[in-house]
């Protein structure tokens, strides 16, 4: 007798509840043993992270692997069953206390995996706690300001500078020291003194914005380290006044948190880590911003599993480099090492003059400054020693 589709759903629910081992023995009407699909197998593997730790090693005290999980938990299960989970994560992972006891908030070292992990618990953090939580967060995202906005901001102004140079200055807005050197074959040595045939400077500074950036951000729980980072980069980056900068966020959904820009810790417990990925929507809504191309450089970081329509986002890739406008795909912001990212779907951008690659804080004012000079990111990638995906087909 064929067993039915709702006994089979039964059986699987009481496998998942039970976890592995003992509840291997489970059989159905047909005598078979209980198999797990691949979905149900990482269903089973978040709860048993959190509710077998003596089974396994659990969710440890590993901060990156919690804020995977965290991702992982809004992509296999309902709102209802997440929010139970992340509550239970609170005690069991010892949050709860440390966000009660300011002395033992002291005792740890804050760091961008604890940050993610925070973000990750948003709003299952008890009202009481919300401030010191943020008070974690801001410590990182400052320090991490501290570390990289001096070079952020040289990077990109002197971008900006020399993308205005002109061949034909008034004379107050010649770089003489740039003119003589590139006029030195014209030296007289009789006269000692170089003839100017060609006259360097710089084009007069508008008073509009020169660039727009947008940081179109993958919300799902692997990007949780390269969202910190792009939150301080983002605030860096308005705070630049030549420059007009956007943050987009998304899932399946789109959020534009630019009315945050400013404040990082604002724009970090806007955000939700995990749940589905729908790339194609978010580019739509970032092409729809995009008002001048030749001027707009667009950068998103994703691990590119896109959830929605690729044949679409590829195309509309397509559209938004075809319009002039500069677009990189950054795999993970990060210094954690190689992404785990969709292969085809990085090669597929490569082809279309959508570079991709991963990308460490570090090196990201200088890919910003090469980005804006229209320079070709190619060649800066492999003079910075950073592997594309036109170069491999292996996580980078």
């Amino acid at each position: 007798m064929t067993e039915q589709p709702e006994s089979r759903d039964r059986l699987t629910r009481w496998r998942l509840i039970l976890g592995g081992k003992e509840a291997d023995g489970l059989t159905g009407d047909d005598g078979q043993g209980i198999a797990l699909t691949e979905e149900d197998g990482r269903r089973d593997d978040a709860l048993s992270a959190l509710y077998d730790g003596q089974r396994r090693a659990g969710l440890g005290g590993s901060s990156p692997r919690v804020a995977r999980w965290l991702g992982d938990i809004r992509t296999y299960f309902p709102s209802s069953v997440v929010q139970v989970m992340q509550g239970d994560a609170m005690e069991r992972l010892g949050l709860r206390q440390m966000l009660l006891e300011p002395e033992m908030m002291r005792a740890v070292q804050p760091d961008v995996g604890l940050v993610s992990t925070l973000i990750g618990l948003g709003r299952v953090i008890p009202e009481h706690s919300r401030e010191t939580a943020r008070a974690v967060v801001r410590q990182v995202t400052d320090e991490l300001e501290e570390r990289l906005r001096q070079r952020t901001v040289q990077a990109v102004s002197g971008a900006l500078d020399r993308s205005a140079r002109t061949r034909r200055p008034r004379m107050r807005d010649v770089d003489w020291r740039r003119t003589v050197a590139a006029n030195l074959k014209h030296y007289l040595p009789e006269h000692r003194t170089v003839v100017p045939e060609r006259l360097v400077g710089y084009a007069r500074r508008s008073t509009q914005v020169e660039r727009e950036i947008i940081l179109c951000i993958d919300q799902s729980g692997s990007m949780a380290e390269s969202i910190v980072h792009s939150s301080v980069f983002g605030a860096v980056l308005a705070s630049i006044r030549s420059v007009s900068t956007r943050m987009v966020v998304f899932d399946t959904e789109v959020v534009d948190l630019t009315d945050e820009i400013d404040d990082p810790v604002d724009v970090l417990f806007g955000v939700q880590l995990g749940g589905g990925t729908d790339i194609n929507r978010a580019l739509a809504y970032c092409q729809g911003r995009i008002t001048r191309p030749e001027d707009t450089v667009l950068v998103l970081i994703s691990d590119l599993y896109e959830g929605g329509i690729a044949e679409e986002m590829i195309r509309r890739a397509s559209d938004v480099v075809g319009s002039g406008a500069t677009m990189i795909a950054l795999l993970a912001l990060s210094d954690s090492g190689q992404p785990s990212f969709d292969a085809d779907h990085a090669a597929a951008l490569a082809e279309i003059g959508v570079p991709s690659f991963a990308c460490t804080p570090d090196l990201f004012p200088d890919l910003m400054a090469a980005a804006i000079e229209k320079r070709d990111i190619g060649e800066w990638a492999a003079a910075n020693d950073v592997v594309t995906t036109h170069e491999t087909t292996k996580p980078v």
